[in-house]
């Protein structure tokens, strides 16, 4: 069988036939030299460079595994690590894969969404959330239009007005004003007989209280006055007796209705009857009083009521008021009493009874006045700043 040659087998990857004798020669001389050796482990010789390194090292390393050393010191390892090229990391760099370093950048951006949120909204709701739920927005809801009161009062009142005034002397102009506040083709009479005489002196419509389909009833209070009929002259007497009037109120129901944007009347009204007097007042709360105060002004509102009824308030009211004067006829009688506040600063308000005589009668008024100071370079004064009738 021919034999291959240096090159052939270094190309090969072949050992060369003398490595293998050379090798079982020193296997043979590692044998020798464990028998030998003391309890003490001595260093390893150095062995003669071989042909092949890596054959070398396993050599030791056999040598190594069968020598037991005597002492439990750490065995001391022949070999040393391939020496690495200078600058270079004593480790290797493997690249990560893609999937996990996305999900690395996912984490971290949801940890600083949760630290955001954290300071947006504040960590205390988190742990103690607020018990108050929102209030709901009520949803608004189609409410009816308002009836047309004032309209109805004012159809209600003229209707009234029309529908007391009568004479029998001339039925027509009765029959011809209530057609104009009526709906077409109604009844003009209104259930009169054509007798009698009757005039209205005040109208004052008043409630309104709504019903179905547009309908409603306006309360309306009519001050009448009656002519009574001439009395027929008595036997042996040339002169007739004079015809009488009565002045009085009576109240009216008035029927109305809402129609094509307009409110008429829709038939014969109810007559109903008044009051005899009015319900109890409630008790109110009379102001405390200052009796200092109310004598150190007296002249000023005596004075005032005074200019009051003479017709030039402009001396005795205050810069920028403005209080009309009384129409003429009216004459004070004197100021009865005058009861001032109690209160402090530049502006007080008090109450004065003021008695005044007009067609020929004296009666009794309550006013509320308020009281202004005011102040100059020489002195100060009180002066009328507004008045008003009643003790609100």
């Amino acid at each position: 069988m021919p034999t291959l040659g240096p090159t052939a087998r270094k190309v090969l990857g072949l050992p060369d036939p003398g490595d293998w004798e050379r090798k079982k020669a020193r296997k043979r001389q590692g044998k020798t030299k464990t028998k030998t050796a003391t309890t003490t482990t001595a260093a390893p010789a150095v062995q003669p460079a071989a042909a092949n390194p890596w054959e070398s090292a396993a050599a030791t390393l056999k040598a190594q595994g069968q020598t037991k050393p005597a002492t439990p010191s750490a065995p001391v390892s022949t070999l040393e690590p391939p020496a690495l090229p200078a600058g270079s990391a004593p480790w290797s760099t493997l690249d990560e894969k893609s999937g996990t370093a996305a999900l690395r950048r996912l984490g971290r951006g949801a940890l600083w969404a949760v630290v955001g949120l954290a300071v947006i909204t504040g960590v205390r709701s988190w742990i103690i959330p607020n018990d108050s739920a929102p209030e709901s927005t009520p949803t608004p809801t189609k409410t009816a239009p308002a009836y047309p009161s004032d309209e109805a009062q004012a159809v209600a009142g003229r209707f009234a007005r029309l529908y007391l005034t009568w004479d029998d002397d001339d039925p027509d102009t009765r029959a011809a004003a209530l057609a104009a506040v009526l709906p077409k083709d109604s009844d003009t009479a209104m259930g009169w007989d054509g007798h009698g005489q009757q005039d209205v002196l005040a109208v004052q419509p008043g409630a309104v209280v709504t019903a179905t389909q547009g309908q409603a009833r306006v309360r309306v209070d009519v001050l009448i006055r009656v002519t009574e009929q001439e009395a027929t002259p008595a036997a042996g007497k040339k002169k007739a007796t004079p015809a009488k009037t009565a002045d009085r109120w009576i109240g009216l129901d008035v029927p109305v209705v809402q129609t094509a944007g307009t409110v008429v009347v829709t038939g014969a009204p109810g007559m109903v009857g008044m009051p005899t007097s009015g319900p109890e007042a409630p008790e109110l709360k009379t102001p405390e009083a200052d009796a200092d105060f109310a004598r150190q002004t007296t002249e000023t509102v005596d004075t005032f009521f005074k200019a009051y009824a003479g017709g030039d308030t402009a001396a005795v009211t205050a810069p920028g008021a403005t209080v009309p004067p009384l129409p003429s006829g009216v004459t004070l009688v004197g100021v009865k009493s005058w009861t001032a506040d109690a209160g402090t600063g530049d502006d007080r308000t008090g109450t004065a009874h003021v008695t005044w005589q007009l067609g020929g009668a004296q009666v009794e008024q309550t006013y509320r006045i308020e009281l202004t100071r005011v102040a100059s370079a020489e002195a100060q004064r009180w002066q009328v700043a507004n008045i008003h009738g009643g003790t609100a």
